[in-house]
């Protein structure tokens, strides 16, 4: 393996492990309401076309790094519509 392939993989593994305590902590706390689902849609479709772009030019780090993102991008957009209820701004009663 080449120089520039070894230094593709590591950029895109640590882009890629940059989401990993997000997807975490959504799944801890049970909440993704400080996300923005347009954002993550955005991204996640973003992610999709540098995926393409990876396979039209044979770039292996880019298609790995790009899928397995797609794959942690999707977890939280899962965890935004699964958890959506307990994501209501309203105040309780007991608070009003």
């Amino acid at each position: 393996m080449d120089m520039i392939t070894i230094i593709g993989f590591l950029a895109g593994g640590l882009t890629t492990a940059s989401f990993l305590p997000q997807v975490v902590k959504t799944a801890r706390s049970r909440s993704a309401r400080d996300l923005s689902g347009s954002m993550l849609l955005v991204f996640f479709f973003g992610l999709g076309l540098w995926t393409v772009y990876g396979v039209q030019v044979g770039s292996a780090p880019i298609i790995a790094a790009n899928v397995i993102s797609m794959g942690l991008v999707g977890a939280i957009l899962g965890m935004k519509v699964k958890f959506r209820d307990r994501e209501c701004a309203c105040t309780p009663e007991s608070e009003t």
